[in-house]
């Protein structure tokens, strides 16, 4: 069995190659564009929902077949036609030129593999069953969509300004870890999902830094 590196990628405004324009395609170049990267298709068909983006200008398609040399200069490149064989060829020229390549018919051919995605704001939980099926995985990622409720995302964006703010207002190391700490340990969670949370102004933050800055 491989062994991946879990890692978060920052893909904004690089250019990623998706060779075919089928369902596979189109599920690989929705999660591209979530991550905002600049979508390069390389495909003689598309599917309706791809060619509506192109035709919008959400990602570039060249109206072909894959050619030697399609891969150059990519950040990113996703192996996904319905053509094996293709898919093959455009792994053997993305490792030979050290660029990252995802193979949608055989996953261990490829150096990275996309893991099913839930989002919650600022939440982002990757479920991968390391090549075993995708059902499986989408499977998992429903049972967390059940337990990781819309409440997560007011929760993460509290924390989120609470801990701008400690690192803005206090330079000891030893204070902002002591506030970390109490923050973390707050019920704010509790009150989102309960209605009864009112966000904090800057009395109620100042208030709370002073009276916690001590243990």
């Amino acid at each position: 069995m491989s062994r991946y590196l879990p890692i978060m990628l920052e893909c904004a405004g690089q250019p990623c190659i998706v060779i075919g324009g089928g369902a596979v395609a189109e599920r690989k170049i929705m999660g591209l564009l979530e991550a905002g990267a600049a979508i390069i298709v390389i495909s003689p068909e598309l599917s309706p929902r791809l060619t509506a983006l192109a035709q919008n200008q959400s990602l570039k398609w060249l109206k072909r077949l894959f050619a030697p040399g399609d891969t150059r200069g990519a950040f990113l490149v996703y192996a996904a036609s319905s053509d094996a064989a293709v898919n093959m060829e455009v792994a053997r020229e993305a490792r030979k030129l050290n660029i990252p390549v995802n193979v949608a018919s055989e996953a261990e051919a490829g150096s990275f593999i996309t893991p099913g995605v839930l989002r919650r704001g600022r939440l982002t939980v990757a479920v991968s069953t390391s090549g075993a099926g995708p059902a499986a995985a989408a499977q998992i990622k429903g049972l967390l969509e059940e337990m990781l409720g819309g409440e997560y995302e007011p929760y993460l964006d509290f924390l989120y300004d609470m801990r701008t703010e400690i690192k803005r207002r206090e330079s000891s190391a030893a204070v902002r870890g002591r506030l970390l700490r109490k923050l973390a340990a707050l019920d704010v969670l509790d009150e989102i999902r309960q209605g009864t949370f009112k966000k904090w102004g800057p009395e109620v933050i100042d208030a709370w830094i002073a009276d916690n800055r001590e243990e």
